[in-house]
């Protein structure tokens, strides 16, 4: 009975998170701007963390929580970059040279 419950409960989640999924990408191909585009990445990158998560748990391995960590690492990189390239137009500050 407990399995029975746990299993329709892992399965509804990874269908919701399937449909949140759907949704976020739709709203970053379509966001008017590029912030919304930016926020939705990083929603639909913590559904992707949620479903891997899940997927961990209805096959029993730790071996996907090493991905998680990839994805959640990749997301605030791409984040940080993108939102600094907004802010300025560029990633890197190349007028910044170190003194030596």
């Amino acid at each position: 009975m407990i399995g029975t419950l746990t299993d329709f409960f892992i399965t509804s989640a990874l269908i919701l998170f399937g449909i949140a999924l759907l949704l976020t990408l739709f709203r970053l191909i379509k966001g008017p701007t590029t912030a919304d585009r930016v926020v939705t990445f990083d929603a639909a990158s913590a559904i992707l963390m949620s479903m891997v998560g899940l997927l961990s748990i209805v096959f029993g391995t730790f071996s996907f929580l090493d991905s998680i960590l990839l994805i959640a690492i990749i997301s605030f990189v791409s984040t940080v970059s993108i939102s600094r390239f907004i802010e300025g137009g560029h990633v890197f500050n190349a007028n910044n040279k170190r003194n030596r």
